[in-house]
């Protein structure tokens, strides 16, 4: 019986055109990692396109990819929508007439056909259509705990992921398992960590600098360069094996950490002045105004980082809300929520009463009421979905 990663490698053989996708959230290790998968299998001479939703829609407090990742080789082939999925075929009939000219006109909604036919006359009986199949036969998941998790890639194309063979590939409990092959070790820290072992099983010299430097940034980013308590002895082992095949380390570090400016230092400082726990600390918030932001020059994009300094400084914490003024179109105040949650919570669910979006680990919302009334009333709701839960 074959092992799982030679079920793997035997569905890419088989695979002409794959697409690599990932969660909505855009989180640092699917984006890494996805940049590796890639390179590798240009390597083994496929066609293969990366797509994720655009991180404009829904993508939590968090800065612009492009600031954040461009520096990682490959990131331009990053595509933010599927196109040309399918082709929509026209035929005619051409066994009683023969065309003489074909011409087309584009009118507001419509695009119409004019086919001139050398004699005789063509009827609508001559007509039919038909679809192609997909551009893709292999989809590979990574770091996506749900198909959902993709947002509008799977939203708006839901037939083609029904219809073409998936790879899963993860290291969190909470995967739903949705590929025909499912690809998930728990004990991996990061889903980079079980591509570098996927790629040394298939062959060692695969991996090249680039590849290598893309691998070290997923695990970076995941452990919050090594700050996590969850880092293993294999993570570390990868790691050094990666800075030997020539993983650019320093870049790395210098574009993810050391390039955060002191604005972000500051609301840093305003979010620990009224940081609050509860459930254990299980449950950490704090709440922002509108000044909070003025003084300290910064904005909701910093956020993200804010959420990755209280998840090493407080690694018990299984839920983190953020809950902050914003000031609607109207003038009139509303509040904005952004949840981050670990393994096995949802984030969405937690909050589902004030129609979030974003992906089971991060998730945003919008209140129609003032800081004041709405802090107190989401860590309640937040306070009764996690004592339901076996934490």
């Amino acid at each position: 019986m074959l092992t799982t990663e030679q079920q793997i490698f035997e569905q890419i053989k088989k695979a002409q055109n794959i697409l690599i996708t990932f969660s909505a959230d855009w989180s640092g290790d699917a984006v890494a990692s996805s940049l590796a998968l890639f390179l590798f299998l240009k390597k083994l001479e496929k066609n293969v396109s990366i797509v994720a939703q655009d991180p404009s829609n829904g993508r939590a407090g968090q800065q612009a990819p492009d600031k954040i990742f461009a520096f990682l080789p490959g990131f331009s082939q990053i595509k933010k929508s599927l196109e040309n999925l399918r082709k929509f075929i026209i035929s005619l009939d051409i066994t009683s007439a023969k065309v003489s000219q074909i011409k087309y006109k584009l009118e507001e909604h419509a695009l119409n056909f004019i086919i001139s036919p050398k004699d005789g006359f063509f009827t609508h009986d001559d007509i039919s259509s038909s679809s192609s199949g997909f551009k893709y036969d292999l989809v590979i998941t990574l770091d996506t705990p749900d198909l959902e998790s993709l947002g509008k890639i799977y939203d708006n194309d839901t037939e083609f992921f029904y219809k073409t063979p998936i790879i899963n590939i993860d290291h969190q409990g909470d995967n739903e398992e949705f590929g025909q092959i499912n690809y998930i070790e728990l004990t991996a820290v990061s889903v980079s960590e079980m591509l570098f072992s996927l790629f040394d099983s298939y062959s060692r010299e695969t991996i090249d600098e680039d590849i290598a430097t893309c691998l070290l940034a997923g695990i970076i980013s995941k452990t919050k360069n090594f700050k996590t308590p969850n880092i293993t002895p294999h993570t570390l082992l990868t790691t050094s094996q990666l800075i030997s095949m020539g993983g650019r380390r320093e870049d790395i570090v210098n574009h993810l950490y050391r390039s955060r400016n002191l604005n972000v230092l500051k609301l840093w400082g305003r979010v620990l002045a009224r940081l609050s726990g509860a459930l254990d600390n299980k449950l950490i918030w704090s709440a922002l105004t509108q000044a909070d932001f003025q003084k300290t020059d910064s904005s909701e994009q910093d956020l993200g980082d804010v959420i990755d300094e209280l998840i090493v400084s407080i690694p018990q914490a299984k839920v983190i809300a953020i809950i902050y003024e914003k000031i609607a179109e109207d003038n009139t105040a509303q509040t904005s929520l952004i949840v981050y949650s670990t393994k096995n919570i949802s984030s969405a669910d937690l909050i589902k009463a004030y129609n979030p979006i974003g992906t089971k680990r991060i998730a945003q919302a919008v209140i129609p009421k003032p800081l004041a009334d709405a802090q107190d009333e989401v860590i309640e709701a937040i306070k009764e979905k996690m004592n339901k839960l076996i934490i």
